[in-house]
């Protein structure tokens, strides 16, 4: 089954270059939503396959052990690979109700995305990590350049700049690994951070830049500029897969590397903490509801990288949970608020009002997934929150209260925030815009955010079955024995 891994990278990839030959609407449609989804569904039997085989590992082309390049996949990685799938699946469904499917080579870059999304969730080693990530980002370029509003080009080019210098700092932190120990497969470099100075410098800068990629303070200026310039389709798409990749990396990278012991672990403290508190308050001043969503994001990357600052078993358990709810509330609300602007032509707070008399569909999914964000039932938000908290009680002293009162303190500012912007758009007076009073939002535009927001509430009522697997992840970063054998043979 391990010879398997490669069709994650090798089916979207072979559709991409399909889809540019083959110049046919339907087919394009055809391959967006079967891809994407027959990769969620491999993902679903990897996590099943790893109750009983921890790691799988396939090395292309028969090379000796930790030389050749090696496809990887544990609990963590699979789980990745399915909600990754279904939010790709999803995103596609809404970009053909708004018809950008069609614009030019949309489903080819989308799936290219795709291919560097998997290839970086499954790759085993640091510099084919930096390959991947580069597949993914290419394609990214080109499709904040064709969706979105007129200020994309100059959101995009941000993008090109942010990410372009953050891949030389990480390619360049490659180097100074092997530089340092010899070789970049991460089986190989197991605790070497621990040992060896030089690789824990070398491995702070490769960790650097992913921070930067995932939109950690104060790196994190871009992403709530550059997201919200394009269409919510492409927003939701990158909300759930650009920053969570750069997460999965810092969590597979830390751990193997330095063991959660990094001498440095100070400086990524005052970072998760200031991440938290930008983000949470700084959605007051948003006047778009994609924009206070963009710094939402910004604060969930601080929450799920608490997990791993502290580094205990229910710390990790909690952060990836999170990271899991973060992916798919947020997903389902950057959709809802598309859909709204599909059909009113504008996110704009002060232009929308009394949506809940007109369009109460969309007004009960949004609150459910507003809920979800602040961390209140019925919905995965609850469990994300409460658990990340115990795990954050686990540090112990003035680290556990400064962590314990920075949650607190985001949810109250996230909760007056996302209460301002329910105001202003489900509330106040009847809507003013130069629609017909017939018009409103149909199942159509809402079934994909609409999805996802109903899977967080699932996983508010199945906490207790999802939890193992969970759990069984954070055990993969900590216990690393089974990876080494699966990996290098001993």
């Amino acid at each position: 089954m391990s010879a398997l891994l490669t069709m994650f990278v090798a089916v979207p990839l072979l559709s991409a270059g399909l889809l540019v030959v083959i110049r046919n609407h339907a087919v394009a449609r055809a391959l967006l939503l079967v891809v994407p989804a027959a990769s969620a569904i491999g993902g679903g039997l990897l996590v099943a396959a790893h109750g009983s085989t921890p790691v799988l590992a396939h090395t292309v082309g028969t090379y000796l052990p930790g030389v050749g390049i090696v496809f990887v996949s544990d609990t963590l990685s699979a789980l990745m690979l399915l909600l990754v799938g279904v939010l790709t699946a999803l995103c596609a469904g809404f970009l053909m109700r708004t018809g950008e499917d069609e614009l030019r080579l949309v489903p080819s870059l989308i799936l290219l995305l795709l291919t560097g999304v998997n290839g970086a969730l499954l790759t085993g080693d640091l510099f084919n990590l930096f390959v991947f990530i580069e597949v993914m980002l290419l394609p990214s370029y080109a499709l904040i350049a064709v969706t979105g509003v007129w200020r994309r080009l100059g959101a995009g080019r941000m993008f090109v700049i942010v990410n372009l210098l953050a891949s030389t700092v990480f390619v360049m932190g490659v180097g100074l690994v092997y530089g340092a120990a010899g070789t970049v497969n991460l089986a190989a470099l197991a605790g070497a951070a621990q040992d060896d100075p030089q690789v824990s410098l070398a491995g702070a800068v490769v960790l650097f830049a992913m921070l930067v990629k995932a939109g950690v303070v104060p790196m994190h200026g871009w992403l709530p500029r550059a997201y919200p310039a394009t269409s919510a389709g492409i927003m939701a798409l990158f909300s759930g897969i650009h920053t969570k990749v750069g997460l999965y990396a810092v969590f597979r990278i830390y751990s193997t590397l330095y063991g959660g012991e990094a001498t440095w672990l100070p400086i990524l403290l005052a970072l998760v903490i200031a991440t938290v508190l930008v983000g949470s308050f700084a959605t007051f001043g948003e006047k778009r509801i994609r924009g206070a969503l963009a710094y939402q994001m910004v604060a969930g990357v601080g929450q799920i990288l608490i997990g791993l600052v502290v580094f205990t078993q229910l710390s990790l358990t909690a952060g990836l949970f999170y990271m899991v709810h973060h992916m798919i509330t947020m997903g389902g609300l950057i959709l809802l608020s598309g859909a709204l602007e599909h059909v009113y032509g504008t996110g704009r707070l002060d232009r929308l009002s009394g949506l809940l008399r007109r369009d109460r569909a969309v007004a009960a999914f949004m609150a459910l997934g507003f809920l979800s964000l602040v961390g209140l039932p019925p919905t995965s938000g609850l469990w994300g929150k409460a658990t990340l908290l115990g795990g954050a009680a686990q540090a112990g002293g003035a680290t556990a209260w400064l962590l314990l009162g920075t949650v607190v303190a985001a949810s109250i500012a996230s909760l007056m925030a996302l209460q301002h912007v329910w105001r202003n758009v489900f509330q106040g007076r009847p809507l003013e815009l130069d629609v017909d009073d017939d018009v409103t939002t149909t199942w159509g535009d809402l079934w994909p955010g609409a999805t996802l927001i109903s899977i967080s509430v699932a996983l508010f009522v199945l906490a207790g079955v999802a939890w193992p697997f969970f759990d069984e992840a954070a055990t993969r970063l900590i216990d690393l024995a089974p990876y080494l054998q699966a990996v290098m043979g001993s």
